[in-house]
């Protein structure tokens, strides 16, 4: 599982992997990690990855707890998905929905994110090497997307939203192993 530094290094892995796959034709493209602050004056040609939301894996919640190399027992690890909004920035609109399609197809195609490719853009071993990140184009509805980018208007930009499922974020807190039970009592209630 990861090291708390999970969620900064996704967004990092996912721009990195489009600014190595970036073609001639978008050569002067920049790949950044957005915040709202960031929207009031955007980069002039590239993609942002603003992270939205984040929110707690329900379908794998109960994860087992984690023993390590040393045979200590942690508590589980937190599942987590990261919800994105992908963003061309382009002079023209043209080059805004090529930029777009662009890094979509490229998305599509690394839609499962190893570990080396996760930790080459952060601190190596922050994802075990057996760890992945799946990342899926989930569309969200039009209003939700209208609520988002009510924030930054009047300026609303063509988008895409992605989720990368299942991060699972490490406890350090070590669980004490209590001996084995010896026998069973039933004297509850007796004075």
């Amino acid at each position: 599982m990861a090291t708390n530094k999970a969620i900064a290094l996704t967004g990092q892995a996912i721009l990195g992997v489009l600014s190595s796959e970036c073609p001639p034709e978008f050569a002067g493209a920049q790949f950044e990690l957005y915040q709202p602050s960031n929207f009031s004056s955007p980069m002039e040609e590239g993609i942002s990855l603003y992270l939205y939301r984040v929110t707690i894996n329900t379908a794998r919640r109960n994860l087992a707890k984690r023993t390590d190399a040393q045979g200590k027992t942690f508590r589980p690890s937190l599942p987590l998905d990261l919800f994105y909004i992908v963003t061309p920035w382009a002079r023209t609109a043209a080059r805004q929905q090529r930029l777009l399609g662009w890094a979509m197809r490229v998305l599509e195609d690394m839609n499962t994110l190893p570990a080396n490719l996760l930790n080459r853009y952060g601190e190596a071993g922050s994802f075990r090497p057996n760890e992945s990140v799946e990342l899926i184009c989930e569309p969200i509805s039009l209003q939700d997307m209208i609520n988002i980018w009510e924030v930054f208007k009047p300026h609303q930009q063509l988008s895409v939203t992605y989720v990368a499922r299942m991060i699972a974020i490490d406890s350090e807190i070590e669980l004490a192993e209590g001996s084995l039970v010896g026998a069973r009592g039933t004297d509850a209630g007796e004075i």
